[in-house]
């Protein structure tokens, strides 16, 4: 008898052990799933992927260009030598929300100033999906971050800091489905949207009194995302702000490239529909941002102008190779034998603008040429679930002079007419945009500083030199 209460007694407390390694296991699971939803949500892989865009996941080496210079994302996969498999969930969360890793300060190309509005749960999830999920990858990046001095100068941050990471983390991540709250949480959290589409003051922090107004990113310009109809997104319907962020073509309206291809590439597409619906209802609260000279939105200018009779068909080879050596500079010629294969001759695009059409489209209707041009010199490369889009780059085939005269017939003819691009305008869109003030000023702050220190230096030369001598007088 004591024999069989015995193991009865075994039976049931392994039956309990395997139910309670079971529920562990299942909880682990969930949180893993978890983690990984706030990876997608923070397009971790946009940045963190090799240069090559298809490689090991999270093994860092591409290069995010910044005003400051090249920035090379890290290695963030569980590797205890090369990424973060030595670190604590403390010092993650240190990384993620003040922008201090293990071997010093981040730069916020790492957009920890959103992050830092995370909450607990999302951040601890999101640490046991990369510590237990994420397969090592044991090499480092081939590139690593070298910024010209003083920006090298990473100690410099923590002042930075001070003044300009100071977000509030979120208490409730998973507000109602599809609500304004949850919009809002990953807006300004995860999703970091105002990394790209706030402007940036003279300290390169984020104008909060511009937020989500647009911004410059690499040369590229991220639109207005604010209520407002004409210069925002005010007059978008719901589901076009939803399929826009699904799949990048909200036709009619406006078409994803650059960073933003890469957003939906990474991480809108993956999102659940009600998080994407979430962000929609969010967006059309913000208030209102209008540029003083914008009169109507982008899209308005839907109809295109005539074409010069003749010039409709050249007969030229219309491969971007075909362009190699010409030398033309009639922007109609290049855009007929360039561009006008996809977009028709009439800028109207394919039927089921799959090819988009160049009226009423944000790229050239809207108040800035740099989408355009940018496109033109980067091509546009974007999966969706669905399908992916592949505009060539033309960066290679035509010369500056050549982009600028193709820029400005497609904006005279389909778009802004009262935009216009130079050869120096492509040049500087190639390199990365207007240079910011702070880096102008740099040069004149170091010899400022380098003046100053001179003189001061003299001064305390001076003061020793003639203490000196009055010592010597009085011990005559």
């Amino acid at each position: 008898m004591r024999k069989t209460v015995f193991a009865f007694s075994a039976l049931a407390f392994s039956t309990v052990a395997a139910s309670s390694v079971l529920a562990q296991d299942a909880a682990t699971s969930a949180l893993i799933e978890r983690g990984r939803s706030v990876a997608i949500a923070s397009d971790c892989m946009a940045c963190h992927r090799t240069p090559e865009g298809e490689g090991k996941p999270f093994a860092g080496g591409y290069t995010i260009s910044s005003p400051l210079g090249p920035i090379v994302a890290p290695n963030i996969t569980p590797s205890k030598e090369f990424g973060i498999g030595n670190w604590s969930e403390a010092q993650f969360e240190a990384a993620m929300r003040d922008g201090v890793a293990p071997r010093g300060h981040l730069y916020p190309a790492m957009p920890y100033t959103a992050y830092r509005a995370m909450s607990d749960d999302d951040l601890h999830a999101l640490f046991v999906y990369l510590q237990k999920d994420v397969k090592p990858v044991d090499e480092a990046p081939k590139a690593q971050t070298d910024l010209p001095f003083p920006f090298n100068i990473r100690l410099s941050m923590a002042g930075w800091n001070l003044f300009f990471n100071r977000a509030t983390p979120f208490d409730n991540a998973l507000a109602a489905p599809a609500g304004t709250e949850r919009g809002k949480y990953l807006v300004d959290g995860p999703a970091h949207c105002g990394a790209c589409h706030t402007p940036r003051n003279t300290l390169m922090a984020e104008d909060a009194s511009q937020y989500l107004g647009g911004g410059d990113v690499g040369g590229w310009h991220a639109p207005n995302i604010t209520s407002d109809p004409v210069s925002g997104i005010g007059g978008w319907s719901d589901a076009e702000l939803v399929t826009y962020l699904k799949n990048g073509n909200a036709v009619g309206k406006s078409q994803a490239a650059g960073p933003m291809a890469e957003a939906v590439e990474h991480s809108f597409r993956h999102m659940p529909d009600n998080d994407l619906q979430a962000i929609a209802n969010y967006l059309k609260t913000v208030p209102a941002i209008r540029s003083e000279a914008q009169t109507a939105p982008a899209y308005e200018h839907s109809k295109a102008k005539s074409a010069g009779i003749g010039k409709l068909d050249y007969g030229i080879d219309r491969s971007p190779a075909a362009m190699v050596n010409g030398t033309s500079v009639d922007g109609e010629e290049l855009y007929v034998s360039a561009c006008a294969t996809c977009h028709q001759l009439n800028g109207a695009g394919t039927q089921d603008q799959f090819y988009p059409s160049l009226t009423s489209n944000r790229a050239t209707g809207g108040m800035t040429p740099n989408n355009l041009v940018m496109a033109v010199v980067e091509g546009v490369h974007r999966k969706t679930n669905d399908f992916t889009v592949q505009m060539p780059a033309f960066k290679d085939e035509l010369s500056n002079a050549q982009i600028a005269a193709v820029s400005n017939y497609v904006l005279q003819r389909f778009g802004n007419a009262s935009l216009s691009v130079s050869e120096a305008d492509v040049v500087e869109l190639k390199n990365g945009g207007e240079v910011p003030l702070l880096v102008k000023a740099t040069p004149w702050l170091m010899l400022g500083g380098t003046v100053l220190a001179a003189f001061v230096l003299v001064l305390a030369a001076v003061f020793f030199w003639r203490r000196g001598k009055r010592n010597t007088l009085q011990h005559a």
